[in-house]
């Protein structure tokens, strides 16, 4: 009887160890998966109350709405697109928020066929169509969606077009520029060539997810490795560079629409450059001549603006 009951502690031993050498490869898993769709947990109304969006009054005097496109090569934009693969809870911005747009912690919206953004509920984006679309690899495990990190197409997202939107606020007399919208933009080489093709994938509410990126770091310089800011104040306080592609207009087209050749688009592109730029200088100085149709312009925008506001005051 002694006997037996030996033969069977030792059996139960073995088998305890066998389950017990099987779990971590199984945890490992599992933390694994858990790890290539974690981020911050959706913020309260509360906590976002925390993070002023500053959004664009209602009825301003002036405004002009422009977009752009930030190449990620560029030093000046390197910030966001690096690290590529996350290192710790450092992550770029495309990372960031596909992992919020896949956890459902914010809303993204088609990127319509005009290049417009539209804001409204039906134009939000499906997740799992989405990734089926862009053939970007998941699992779905009882109703979650997960995307391996390396499925995440990080090092493609090369480009974001930008909506800048710059106004005259009569009620603070200040000008104002801030962003409105934003689409990452996969670059991907052709299936028959190797040229590569831009393809935008859908675009973000600026003020929606605003006060989530106030809770992720960007580093902002290669001489300092502890110089950093949120991802929010890297875009509120005009940290990147852009060329315009597009203007607010009658005829919704972009300037490569209306205008011949590069020639004539990089030529445009400096003169609605600089009309903004006369517009913000004229606010407050009143030049004695006007020595060009693109200054007079300005100055009478400015004149137009100040009148209503003093107007409405």
């Amino acid at each position: 009887m002694k006997y037996i009951s030996k033969i069977l502690l030792i059996v139960c031993i073995s088998l305890l160890g066998q389950h017990t050498a099987a779990q971590p490869p199984k945890r490992k898993k599992e933390a694994a998966a858990k790890e290539a769709t974690a981020v911050s947990v959706p913020m309260s109304d509360r906590a976002k109350a925390q993070y002023p969006t500053n959004a664009t009054p209602t009825e301003v005097v002036w405004k002009r709405d422009v977009y752009r496109i930030l190449d990620l090569k560029k030093e000046k934009n390197a910030s966001l697109y690096y690290p590529v693969e996350p290192q710790g809870e450092n992550m770029n911005l495309f990372t960031y928020i596909f992992k919020l747009f896949i956890n459902n912690q914010i809303p993204a919206y088609k990127y319509n066929f005009d290049g417009d953004e539209s804001f409204a509920a039906e134009n939000k984006e499906n997740v799992k169509e989405l990734l089926d679309n862009f053939g970007i690899y998941y699992e779905e495990k009882n109703g979650v969606i997960i995307v391996e990190q390396r499925d995440i197409p990080s090092a493609q997202a090369l480009s974001y077009y930008i909506k800048e939107s710059n106004y005259y606020d009569q009620r603070t007399g200040t000008y104002n520029q801030r962003i409105t919208a934003l689409c990452p933009v996969l670059h991907k080489a052709g299936d028959f060539t190797s040229e590569v093709i831009k393809y935008p994938m859908f675009w973000l509410n600026f003020d929606e997810i605003s006060p989530l990126l106030s809770q992720q770091k960007v580093m902002t310089s290669s001489y300092n490795n502890v110089s950093t800011m949120t991802l929010s104040d890297y875009f509120l306080k005009h940290n990147y560079e852009g060329e315009i592609y597009k203007t607010v207009n009658l005829r919704n087209l972009s300037i490569n629409q209306y205008c011949k050749d590069d020639s004539a688009v990089k030529k445009e592109q400096k003169n609605i450059e600089k009309q903004l730029s006369d517009f913000r200088k004229h606010l407050w100085t009143q030049p004695e001549a006007v020595a060009d149709s693109t200054t007079a312009e300005a100055s009478d925008s400015t004149s137009t603006a100040k009148a209503e506001a003093k107007e409405e005051k």
